[in-house]
């Protein structure tokens, strides 16, 4: 074990070197510790005497490529913005919705008609998705999802009221569209016109069929309408190319793709020549944070750090469009192949990247959350009619053909900023048994009882079982540590992901 680690219990080690100026609290159990390079990240980040209190780790903790910070943390500061800790996808998401089905209404054949029918829906990768105005860009960034909802007239029950903040990230009071076009250039914004209802293919986005297998909280199954033999859908979406534009704007990263230096190039030639000044001197910061270990900080109060905010929150929202368009693709398909409106239901719709202001250990501090979820216990829940008495859900899914969890938040997880992991995470190290090819994954998911729409991508064998960390272990240091209280177990049945 590293020598710089202490155990406070089963699932808790407290992470502290020298260096380092505020702690780093793993909440997992030795099993579960990821890998040497994850503890370097959090020890070069945990330097920084800008932050507060201590960094939070879950079980999903990992790096990730062109990242300095790892996966499944939650970071706070009293003052500063730090792009360089989130993912360039402000409000990457997972959203559950509950359906009428079970078994006796939709076969295996019927599920194989859905799931070819969903293939031409929802694509996974298309560079024309479903076609909105300008318009609805800058309504969307101003107010969220509900104006797609009106537009759209979708038919999913609770579709606003259970969206984490009602479906709108903007927390700037009156925004104007100049607002937004000081903070993401217009090409940005026109470039989203054409690129809503495309599920993803980056990483493990999916849509999963998946059936209630066991009740683990009767009281909690109950007040969610949830019950044994239901099928519900779990849909896990980016904001697409508006999120990681807007992002690489403000934030000191090397380019992934030719497009997206192109796009940024444009862009940002076509600012005002007030915000192209103010635009400079943050390009000279991103250029001198490049290949610094430090991580570029902007004040929250600063021009800069508005600016920032503004553009993370605007192009945030577009996660949650995204998921209610395809949403409205899947309502439609279903009653397509079944021939009848199926009963959908949302239970919620969360982010798993996003930066908040909200109070820990008696201060007002901005949270970021990196490949993490928000999970308030009831108390923290209040004003909402329905997890003021239950917590906050929150999804757990693991690898393809694994089970998944749904649990709610509780009173006592201030250890974790009152924040889950958003999955299982990925093993430090494979098994050997890991498939070699799609073949070996499609043979794996055939003796998972599992079946896999679309899988065009080499990548695609990356999300075996294999590669994933025991779903039950994790559960059990999430209740251990008071993070959650799990309800209902599910099982995959089909899921669909490039």
């Amino acid at each position: 074990m590293n020598k710089n680690l202490s155990i406070k219990n089963s699932h808790l080690l407290e992470f502290k070197s020298d260096q380092m100026k505020i702690p780093t609290v793993f909440h997992v159990s030795e099993k579960l510790l990821p890998d040497q390079k994850t503890f370097d990240q959090l020890e070069n980040l945990a330097k920084d005497e800008r932050l507060f209190h201590h960094i939070a780790a879950m079980s999903d903790v990992h790096p990730k490529k062109g990242r300095k910070n790892p996966t499944g943390t939650i970071v706070a500061s009293k003052k500063h913005l730090f792009p360089q800790i989130n993912d360039t996808a402000p409000n990457c998401g997972m959203r559950f919705i509950r359906t009428d089905l079970d078994e006796t209404s939709l076969s295996t054949e019927k599920i194989n008609a859905l799931f070819k029918e969903l293939v031409e829906v929802i694509p996974t990768k298309k560079y024309l998705g479903t076609k909105i105005s300008f318009k609805d860009v800058l309504e969307i960034c101003k107010y969220g999802s509900r104006p797609l909802q009106e537009k759209f007239q979708t038919r999913t029950k609770n579709e606003i009221e259970n969206t984490f903040e009602r479906g709108n990230l903007m927390t700037k009071e009156n925004v104007s569209d100049e607002d937004i076009f000081s903070s993401i250039p217009k090409l940005f914004l026109h470039t989203a016109k054409y690129r809503t209802g495309i599920l993803g293919a980056a990483g493990n986005h999916f849509l999963d069929l998946m059936k209630i297998t066991e009740i683990k909280n009767n009281e909690i199954a109950q007040k969610f309408n949830l019950r044994v033999g239901q099928y519900i859908f779990l849909l896990h979406t980016g904001s697409g190319l508006i999120g990681q534009y807007a992002s690489y704007m403000y934030t000191p990263k090397k380019k992934e793709h030719l497009s997206q230096q192109i796009m940024f190039k444009l862009g940002t030639a076509f600012l005002s020549a007030e915000t192209q000044k103010i635009y400079k001197g943050i390009e000279r910061k991103i250029r001198e944070y490049e290949n610094k270990d430090e991580f570029l900080g902007y004040d929250a109060d600063s021009v800069e750090g508005r600016m920032y905010l503004t553009a993370h929150e605007a192009a945030g929202n577009f996660g949650f469009a995204n998921r209610l368009v395809l949403n409205h693709h899947l309502d439609h398909a279903l009653e397509k192949v079944l021939g009848r409106q199926v009963d959908l239901d949302l239970l919620y719709d969360m982010p798993h990247i996003m930066n908040r202001k909200e109070t820990h250990f008696g201060e007002n501090v901005w949270v970021h959350r990196n490949g993490t979820v928000r999970a308030n216990g009831p108390e923290r829940m209040k004003g909402h009619s329905l997890f003021e008495q239950t917590g906050e859900p929150v999804f757990i899914p693991s690898s393809m053909s694994t089970p998944a969890y749904l649990g709610v938040g509780t009173n006592e997880n201030e250890s974790s900023f009152f924040s889950a992991s958003h999955g299982t995470g990925r093993r430090a190290k494979v098994e050997d048994e890991s498939p070699k090819d799609k073949e070996e994954l499609f043979k794996n998911m055939e003796k998972a009882q599992v079946r896999l729409y679309n899988a065009a991508s080499s990548g695609v064998i990356l999300q075996d079982s294999s590669y994933y960390k025991d779903v039950e272990e994790v559960i059990s240091g999430m209740e251990d540590n008071k993070i959650i209280n799990a309800a209902v177990k599910m099982q995959p049945v089909a899921v669909l992901m490039y």
